[in-house]
């Protein structure tokens, strides 16, 4: 029996019973988390405020860190099981401070739900001068993995949820210049790393944690109206890709493909829920199901890139996370 996804060899369809219309509501219909604690990163907005309220509907206990913790209290009134807290992913020293907090409770944490993200931005960089994009999509997710990690191994059985993109599709990741320090900064190239090593993290967490029973997936979305991804993204950039026309119109066949929210959540939950994983990890999800290779017919519409599930490339990117994070990741 195949042991890991290294190459993506056990990346294929495991008939779901889903689809790109299922909504996170269809994927949990009969799971019950009573006395299961999640904790969901960017969990107030977008997919993420509707992955919260799916797990929060069937018993889970919630923690949302959230960086403006004012938008977030509003966006969250109402929902029960949920717990609100303070963390900024371009911050180190937020993460270490949230994640110690959550420790001190002695509570185990049966999900982590890695959804908070950033696409479309100017270059910015933080404190170290690592991108923005590279921090905010990758590393602050594997510092907060590496925190929590006591935790999830003391859930008997947790599962750790990477939300990536179609968008790794964009760009391998850049080991000698990930920063962009020595080449032009390109928005979506640097999206595109850092879904790819959201990927690469991904298979090799799943490899090193399943004997401690912590399972580990990355997942495309898809593509979503409504949600705040795209707020400092310009008309001429959509453009650039082909989704408006010459006057910002929404082109009809892009408009036919979009996601709802509630659907656009469902493949999030079904990774972090679905009994149909239970023996298998490090696997790249889209539609409530595994999603095929890239091939000539797919790439740029579905599937994951063989780069993104690359063995060498996932133990190197290890090492360098825990060099450019300064923390060292003890399974």
């Amino acid at each position: 029996m195949i042991q890991n996804n290294y190459q993506g060899a056990l990346q294929n369809s495991i008939n779901s019973g889903f689809n790109s219309k299922s909504t996170a509501k269809d994927v949990i219909n009969g799971i019950d988390l009573t006395g299961k604690i999640a904790i969901v990163t960017g969990g107030h907005t977008g997919i993420g405020l509707e992955t919260t309220k799916t797990l929060a509907s069937t018993g889970a206990i919630v923690i949302v860190p959230a960086r403006d913790t004012q938008k977030a209290k509003k966006n969250l009134q109402g929902i029960a099981n949920v717990e609100l807290e303070s963390m900024d992913l371009m911050d180190a020293e937020s993460i270490d401070a949230f994640a110690e907090k959550f420790l001190t409770s002695g509570r185990p944490l049966h999900l982590l739900i890695n959804n908070a993200g950033i696409m479309w931005v100017p270059l910015r960089r933080d404190i170290r001068g690592y991108e923005s994009q590279l921090v905010t999509n990758y590393l602050g997710q594997f510092q907060l993995t590496a925190k929590l990690w006591s935790a999830l191994k003391n859930a008997n059985g947790a599962r750790v949820v990477n939300v990536s993109s179609l968008g790794h599709q964009m760009a391998p990741f850049n080991f000698d210049d990930p920063n962009f320090l020595n080449r032009e900064y390109e928005t979506l190239q640097a999206y595109g790393q850092s879904k790819t090593a959201s990927n690469l993290f991904s298979i090799e967490l799943d490899n090193r944690g399943k004997e401690f029973n912590v399972r580990t997936y990355s997942l495309h979305p898809g593509s979503i109206g409504g949600t705040e991804l795209a707020r400092e993204a310009s008309i001429e950039m959509f453009q650039k890709m082909g989704f408006l026309d010459a006057d910002g119109n929404i082109l009809p066949e892009i408009a036919a493909n979009l996601k709802t929210i509630p659907q656009g959540a469902a493949t999030t939950v079904w990774c972090a829920t679905s009994p149909k994983l239970e023996n298998i990890g490090g696997v790249y999800c889209e539609d409530a199901d595994i999603a095929q290779l890239v091939n000539n017919e797919s790439i740029g519409i579905s599937g994951v890139e063989l780069y993104s599930l690359d063995k060498l490339n996932a133990k190197k990117l290890w090492n360098l996370s825990e060099e450019m994070t300064g923390v060292v990741f003890q399974i």
